[in-house]
């Protein structure tokens, strides 16, 4: 326990020795929401940029239950977690938005913790119903492509996606859906058990390497966003040789998902996994780099859909 009257320079012993990745947590012990969020979005257990960043958002409620004695306190507790929160992942473009977000909204318009707490409570649900709203109106839009009898060719686990076909299915489109693996996480799989479960849906699992046999069959690829900027689509490993074959073989390609993932001025980085992901058994002089995003031009799209429409 801390005495209140030394609580300015608990903070400031706190600010100077914590790791930047590390999440400002009063009680030492147990684990917080922000721990469990950031050791979560780190592990990539989820696997939609959307729902990492609606769970960080949420996450930071945590500093409701938290006592301040000043508004400075409060708003350095914030900065610091939102800020562990989008280092957590660097690929993300909607959880860097969201976090972003939650501090302009609050840093400096405080008037006291009271006023700072009710500031956060209420930015924390605005910004998740803008996130899930706006997924929503992307996935919607992108139903509207959609026609009965169509084959499609999916990638990785798009949550919006998936919403978007089973929009079309439930509009009463009967479809063939084409699911690569996604390795070496095998997202795909997780994709393939979502798609099968939902009825008009005929799924069907490929390894990646066979997305050209696939792919003669597809009337379209449908991909979901990790981020776009600078000219550039981000986007799980295995996208680039996908839109490269589905161009060379004459089958469209689009991108969709919320606007907030085509940010400027918002620097990339690829992560890379554990070689492990991609040989169990080390192999000696052999270095295994396991990136888990590709990059494609822009250009090579031939539609990209978001909440605000569509771009052909």
């Amino acid at each position: 326990m801390y005495d209140g009257s030394q609580s300015v320079d608990l903070i400031h012993a706190l600010s100077v020795r914590q790791d930047p990745g590390t999440p400002l947590n009063w009680d030492d012990d147990s684990s917080s929401m922000i721990d469990e969020t950031v050791a979560e979005i780190r592990a990539m257990r989820t696997h939609s940029t959307s729902a990492v960043a609606v769970k960080a958002t949420r996450s930071l409620a945590d500093l409701l239950d938290r006592e301040y004695v000043t508004v400075d306190e409060f708003e350095r507790d914030l900065e610091h977690n939102a800020g562990v929160l989008r280092r957590s992942n660097p690929s993300h473009a909607a959880l860097h938005n969201a976090m972003r977000e939650v501090e302009r909204s609050i840093v400096g318009e405080a008037t006291s913790v009271e006023d700072g707490k009710q500031r956060l409570e209420d930015t924390i649900d605005r910004v998740v119903d803008d996130i899930e709203t706006a997924k929503g109106e992307a996935a919607a839009n992108a139903t509207e492509r959609i026609e009965d009898g169509d084959t499609l060719l999916v990638h990785d686990y798009s949550t919006t996606v998936l919403e978007a076909i089973e929009n079309a299915a439930r509009d009463g489109a009967h479809l063939t859906v084409y699911v690569t693996e996604a390795r070496p996480r095998t997202l795909g799989r997780k994709t393939a058990r979502v798609l099968a479960g939902i009825a008009r849906v005929d799924t069907r699992m490929v390894v990646d390497s066979a997305m050209g046999y696939a792919l003669r069959d597809c009337d379209q690829v449908l991909l979901g966003i990790t981020c776009m900027t600078g000219g550039t689509y981000y986007n799980r490993i295995g996208t680039f040789p996908l839109v490269v074959t589905a161009r060379e073989l004459g089958v469209p390609v689009t991108a969709v998902g919320s606007d907030a993932k085509r940010i400027e001025e918002f620097r990339f980085e690829n992560e890379f996994r554990d070689a492990v992901e991609v040989m169990r058994e080390p192999v000696e002089d052999v270095t295994i780099e396991n990136p888990s995003y590709d990059a494609t031009p822009i250009g090579m799209l031939d539609t990209i859909i978001t909440d605000d429409g569509i771009v052909e």
